[in-house]
C-alpha cells in the first residue's frame, strides 16, 4: 500500500494576481523538488500544467489543490519538512491562503496499482471531516499503519 494524500488552501487573492505571484513563480520548482524526493510515486498534474493552479476541488474556484502518492509517511514527512525549498514555501503560507477553519490535510493508503482521482480525494476528505480519523481517511500528523485493525465491537 503506499500513502495517498491531499491538501487543499483558500488562495487570498486571484492565482494570477500579484499578490499570488511569488507563490506561481514557486510551484515548477517544488513540483521538480517532489518528483526527485526519496519515496515519491506520483502527484496530481493538470495537462502540461501544475495541478495546484487550474485543478478544482468543491466546485470552489478559490481552493487549490495538492494531492500525491509517496511510499510511506517517513518519505511525505521529509519532503514537507526536510526539503528546504518545500519548507520555505510553507513558511510564507500565510501571505497567500487564508487561515483554514476544517481539515484542508487528508491521508489515506492506495494500493500500487490505482492512483487516486480527485473525486477519490473530496471524499475522503469529507469522510475526515465528518467523522473524523480513521482507517479510510486521517491526518498526516496522526498516521494510521496499512495493516490497522479497528477491534471488533
Amino acid at each position: 500500500m503506499l500513502l495517498a494524500q491531499l491538501n487543499i488552501a483558500k488562495v487570498m487573492a486571484p492565482i494570477d494576481s500579484p499578490a499570488m505571484a511569488s507563490f506561481v513563480a514557486r510551484i515548477d520548482d517544488v513540483n521538480d523538488q517532489a518528483d526527485k524526493a526519496p519515496g515519491f510515486v506520483w502527484r496530481l498534474t493538470y495537462g502540461d500544467g501544475p495541478g495546484a493552479i487550474k485543478q478544482r476541488i468543491f466546485d470552489d474556484d478559490t481552493l487549490i489543490v495538492n494531492m500525491s502518492v509517496w511510499a510511506d509517511a517517513a518519505s511525505l514527512f521529509d519532503f514537507v519538512y526536510r526539503n528546504e525549498r518545500h519548507r520555505d514555501a510553507l513558511r510564507q503560507r500565510r501571505e497567500w491562503f487564508a487561515v483554514a477553519t476544517e481539515p484542508m490535510v487528508v491521508c489515506w493508503w492506495v494500493p500500487a496499482t490505482r492512483m487516486p482521482s480527485v473525486l477519490d480525494a473530496q471524499e475522503r476528505l469529507i469522510l475526515f471531516r465528518e467523522k473524523g480519523p480513521s482507517i479510510d481517511a486521517f491526518a498526516f500528523q496522526k498516521e494510521i499503519p496499512a495493516k490497522f485493525q479497528f477491534p471488533a465491537i
